[in-house]
Parts: C-alpha cells; structure tokens; sequence
C-alpha cells in the first residue's frame, strides 16, 4: 500500500513539473519551430503521389474507404465498448477503453505540438461522408489517428485473443497477423485515398502505433492489477485526468483534438472508477460471457436494450448537472470561466468572464488569476469540465449504474 502511494504521487509530482517546466522554456513552440516545417514540405512533396492515387476514384471507393474509416474511428470504438463491457468481457474492454484514451491522448498531443497541415484541398480532393470526418479534417495532420489507433487496437485484440485461447498452431497465429497487417494497409491506404493525410502523416502513425503497442504489451497486466486493488485507485485516477487536461499542448491555431481528447479522458476516468467499485460484483474474469448458459443471446439483447437509453439518460443528466454546478462553483472560487458552446450566456456574461470580486471571492480571485497567468490564459473553459463530466458519468453508468440493473433484473 505504502510502495503504491509513493509512486502514485511521485508521478502526479513529475506531470505538474512538466507542466510547469513546459510552460515556463514555451517547449511546445521551441519543438514545433525545429518540426513544422520538415513536415510541411514532407506533406508538400507527397501530393503528386496522393493525386496518382485519387486518379482510380470510384463511387465505389469512396463509400468503402469512408465506411472502413468510420469503423475504425473513436466514435465508433466509444459506441461499440459498452457492448463490449456487457457481453462479459471485462478485461479486453478496460484494456482497449484505456489503450483507446492512451492513444488518443497521445495522437492529438503530437498533432497539435507539431500543428503540421494536412494535404491542401485543392488540389488534393479531400471526402468527408460523416460529421466526424468533417470535424477530423479541422485537426492537424501528422500522424495519422486513424492508423495509430488501429495498428494498436487490432495489435492488441490479436495479442488478446491468441494469449486467452492458447493457440499454438503457426498457421493461425499467421493468418491473424496477416488479417491484422490487411486492415492497418487498407486503413493507411484509405486515408491517402479520402485526402485526408499525407504519406508523412501515416509513417508517422505506423511508427508511433509499434512503439505504443509494444509499451502498452509490457504495462498492461500492471495497469489492470492496480485498477482491481482499490488502492487509491479513483482519487488517483482523478487527479491525474485532471492533470492530463492541464498538461495538454497549445496548438498553433484552435482544433477540435483538445475536445476529442478531454472525453476520452473523461471515458477513462469514468470506467476506472466504475470497475474498482463493482470488479468483484461484475467485471470478474468469472462472470458470465455472452454465448455461455449463463449470459444466452436473448439476456445479452436484453442487457443492449435496457442499457442504451439508460446510459444516453445518464449523459444528458451529467450534462445538464455539469452546466449548473460548475459556473456555480467557478463564481464562488473566483475562477475566470467562458463557455463557447454549452452555455451562451457565458460568452458575453463578463461577471463570470472575470470573476466578481465580492468579498467572499477577493481572495480566490487572486490565486485563480495568477493560475491562468501562468498558464497564458485568460479564462477557462467551462466546456471542457461539462464535457469531462458527462463522459465520465456516461463511462460509470456503462460499468456501475447498468449492471446493478441487469443484476436486478436477472439479465
């Protein structure tokens, strides 16, 4: 217990060094002015190659390329995760829930570190079939998320799958390499084709992909003992997401990756907390799993239907309890907050905007002030702890809130 909270605090220590140490020698500029423009003209240099490949467009291309990209996207991990959770298979669902944040976290911090742009469009013609597509091509383009996440995702559910099933015969372990290798070229290849990275963008993406899943294949059974200890678990784990939130890089010019990765974050947080509570009710490796007399198909849709509206229920509801407790309680510390989506008012409400300096706040008013002082800061953005809650809240009903139903219910 002792040994676990020396090095739970030795790396909360170590983040808010960073921070401070970051924003103190500007590293984030000092990195991107030695970066940026080596990948400028990488990206430059590759879009006679990315204009050969969009010379075989097809309808039929560009709806198979944009399906498979939406089946590899956060999105669709982040739907597909809870059916996961309720199916029985609680280790590969924390697994992949974290790698996902992990690689998303890590992803858009480079992205943004370096702000390199994407294949200009035109001439590059650039196919976005879906809201998520559209907002991904605000983000910056080295690397490549997509092929990131997926060269680690599917590393690791093959690392998964062979290590549970024991299978020794060679031909299997090949094919499934083999199928892994396929969608990470089809995914890499698709990106190129949809005009949506550059060559550049996706070596780095494969590059970092290998180095991430070889780190997270060494750490894995470690994070997920001390998720399952209940030593500190929850409270470490708060403190560091919201370290994480703070750590994050300022990119050149403001993106939609700072949001993406601040719910993930709050995903995390959100199963973490969840499974520590209820891993001995739930999310033991005893538990029944879906096919099994136990848990039959009929109970598991069951478990989908009763589970879908409840955990979208419980998003709206953190959602709404977020916009009324956090202006509250950033008001009463003096704390400078604007909101540039979820709450109008704040963006012209120049009493929150400014902290009001009555005589409860003067104090508090002070130390916030010189917190985004230092932070280069203004103000803070109250999206970003709505956003952080209602992930979060969502994640733990996933985990906690839902099973206790099925439980009660006997699905």
């Amino acid at each position: 217990m002792e040994g676990s909270g020396t090095w739970q605090g030795l790396t909360l220590v170590s983040i808010v060094t960073w921070i401070c140490l970051s924003s103190y020698l500007k590293l984030t500029q000092k990195v991107r002015s030695l970066v940026q423009p080596w990948v400028a003209r990488q990206v430059v240099g590759g879009v006679p190659l990315i204009l050969e490949i969009q010379k075989h467009q097809s309808g039929v291309l560009d709806a198979f390329f944009s399906g498979l990209s939406c089946v590899v996207s956060v999105p669709f991990y982040t739907a597909f995760l809870p059916l996961l959770f309720w199916s029985g298979h609680g280790r590969l669902a924390r697994q992949m829930t974290l790698l996902i944040a992990f690689c998303d976290y890590l992803g858009n911090c480079i992205k943004d570190v370096v702000s390199a742009p994407r294949p200009s469009c035109p001439p590059v013609r650039r196919i976005t079939a879906t809201k998520d597509e559209e907002d991904n091509a605000m983000e910056y383009g080295l690397p490549s998320s997509h092929t990131l996440n997926t060269v680690c995702l599917s590393g690791y559910l093959l690392h998964y799958v062979l290590s549970s099933f024991e299978h020794e015969d060679a031909a299997i372990q090949y094919y499934g390499f083999a199928l892994a290798c396929l969608l990470v070229a089809l995914i890499a290849l698709g990106r190129i084709y949809l005009g949506m990275h550059s060559v550049v963008d996706i070596i780095a993406g494969l590059a970092i992909g290998v180095l991430t899943l070889g780190l997270w294949l060494t750490v894995n059974e470690k994070i997920d003992d001390f998720i399952t200890s209940k030593q500190n678990v929850s409270s470490f784990w708060t403190a560091l997401s919201f370290l994480l939130l703070f750590a994050y890089p300022t990119p050149e010019n403001p993106t939609p990756s700072y949001e993406y990765h601040t719910a993930f974050t709050g995903v995390a947080l959100g199963i973490v907390t969840g499974v520590q509570q209820t891993y001995s009710q739930f999310h033991h490796e005893g538990a029944p799993r879906i096919f099994s007399p136990e848990l039959p198909v009929t109970a598991y849709i069951g478990r989908v239907v009763m589970g879908i509206p409840t955990i979208l229920l419980v998003k709206f509801c953190s959602k709404s309890l977020a916009k009324w407790i956090l202006p509250t309680v950033s008001n009463t510390l003096g704390i400078p907050i604007r909101s540039t989506t979820y709450i109008p008012k704040l963006k012209l409400d120049k009493g929150y905007a400014n902290g009001k300096n009555t005589d409860e706040t003067k104090n508090s008013v002070g130390y916030s002030q010189k917190l985004c002082d230092f932070l280069n800061q203004d103000s803070f953005d109250i999206d970003t702890g709505i956003r952080f809650v209602q992930y979060a809240g969502l994640a733990w009903s996933v985990v906690d809130l839902v099973p206790s139903m099925f439980s009660y219910f006997n699905l």
